[in-house]
């Protein structure tokens, strides 16, 4: 045991002198030696894509800039805005991009992620999830007394008073929005006189400030075909819009009805009195995305680019019809449909195993060999971000920044 532990010590002695595991010379640069590259989230040196070790979550920027340009001159054509969901990205870099180019605030599950975000300096929130433990009632109320832009929601007569008391506790007056369920009963209150009470409530407590509702319709963003889908998104909608004017012959504030998404960004605004669409999914695109059609293209939702891929290296290309990368599970989710081999046809990707995904050849466009490497479109963008601290910001397949995934993690 002895010999082992002076073995380890001096093994890590020498390790601390040692800046990078790889030498300069060896292509492979890890998330440790890019870091070395990176002032102020700029790359200071020429890096190729292909020269950064595997797996590495990476964005095109122009895409991802079209993809943003797109959604805002959709949006504003039909007169309303746009308040994207940074649970998608976790990344403030990305959420100063959204206001940059015209979104009005962001949207948070979790209130640290809008800790987060506001440390890095987004002021305009909301935060979509009721919060209804007194830590996160707590944390969220001193959140308030800093960040002026916060919006909480609440579905509950229970949990408005709670916030009522701990805003009071706190000094603050919270703004808070009435979560309508539009028929998923995942969270919020029903629409009409449940909802009317709950806002008639709000507008009561003097804790807390009514902005008006919410209506996420999560379960019409994936339906496959636009005419099914927008036929879906205006009927389960229809009773959210019934509560607004409800609200509005209530004499109560009824400046913010928001919600929808990417499957639903178009459709949305043809609900009366909708203010803003809480998409997040649109800046990368991905493979479930991608399969529920558009109002271009019955087979494939082409509005928006996938710009966020995953860079893999092949591992294993000894057996016929297919081949191994070091892209499992742990760095694409197992979420279905699986992830798609960008730019390639007759091929299909698997990332079932813990540490390594698998190709399989049908009538492929190209066959890989050990080293070579890949991008793949991710299967669900969202618990793909969660897997990495960080992600390459490429144009013209140069790493042009780093951006770190702030909010990684934070689930709480």
């Amino acid at each position: 045991m002895k010999k082992i532990s002076d073995s380890r010590r001096q093994f890590l002695g020498v390790a601390a002198t040692i800046p990078f595991w790889i030498p300069r010379s060896i292509k492979g640069y890890t998330s440790k030696q890019m870091q070395s590259f990176n002032l102020d989230g700029k790359i200071v040196d020429d890096i190729s894509k292909w020269d950064l070790d595997t797996p590495a979550l990476c964005v095109e920027l122009d895409a991802l800039e079209r993809n943003l340009e797109h959604l805002q001159q959709t949006v504003s054509r039909n007169g309303i805005d746009s308040r994207p969901h940074a649970k998608t990205h976790k990344c403030p870099a990305i959420a100063r991009l959204q206001m940059e180019t015209g979104s009005i605030g962001i949207c948070t599950a979790k209130v640290s992620e809008a800790e987060v975000m506001f440390e890095h300096g987004i002021d305009q929130i909301l935060i979509t999830t009721p919060n209804v433990t007194p830590v996160k009632i707590k944390r969220a109320m001193h959140l308030s007394k800093w960040c002026s832009g916060l919006i909480q929601a609440t579905d509950s007569l229970t949990n408005a008073r709670d916030l009522s008391a701990a805003a009071a506790a706190a000094g603050v007056v919270a703004d808070v929005v009435v979560d309508v369920d539009p028929g998923g009963h995942r969270t919020g209150i029903s629409p009409g006189e449940p909802a009317l009470i709950l806002g008639q409530e709000v507008d009561r407590l003097p804790g807390l400030n009514l902005l008006g509702i919410l209506c996420y319709d999560g379960g019409s963003q994936h339906v496959k075909g636009f005419e099914k889908r927008r036929t879906q998104t205006l009927e389960r909608l229809a009773a959210a819009s019934d509560t607004i004017l409800t609200f509005q012959r209530s004499g109560l504030n009824t400046e913010i009805f928001s919600g929808g998404g990417t499957g639903t960004y178009n459709i949305d605004h043809e609900t009366s009195h909708f203010t803003d669409v809480q998409v997040g999914s649109y800046l990368f695109m991905d493979a479930q995305y991608r399969a529920i059609g558009g109002s271009s293209d019955p087979e494939v939702y082409t509005d928006f680019e996938p710009s966020l891929t995953i860079l893999t290296t092949v591992v294993n290309d000894q057996y016929q019809g297919r081949a191994t990368t070091d892209a499992g599970a742990k760095a694409c989710t197992i979420n279905k449909p699986w992830s798609i081999v960008k730019g390639e046809t007759g091929m299909n990707y698997r990332s079932g195993s813990d540490e390594f995904g698998t190709i399989t050849y049908d009538n492929p466009s190209r066959t890989y060999r050990v080293g070579d490497k890949l991008e793949l479109i991710v299967s669900h963008c969202d618990p793909v971000v969660n897997l990495y601290d960080q992600m390459y910001a490429i144009r013209n397949d140069r790493v042009e920044a780093i951006w770190k995934i702030e909010a990684r993690g934070m689930s709480n």
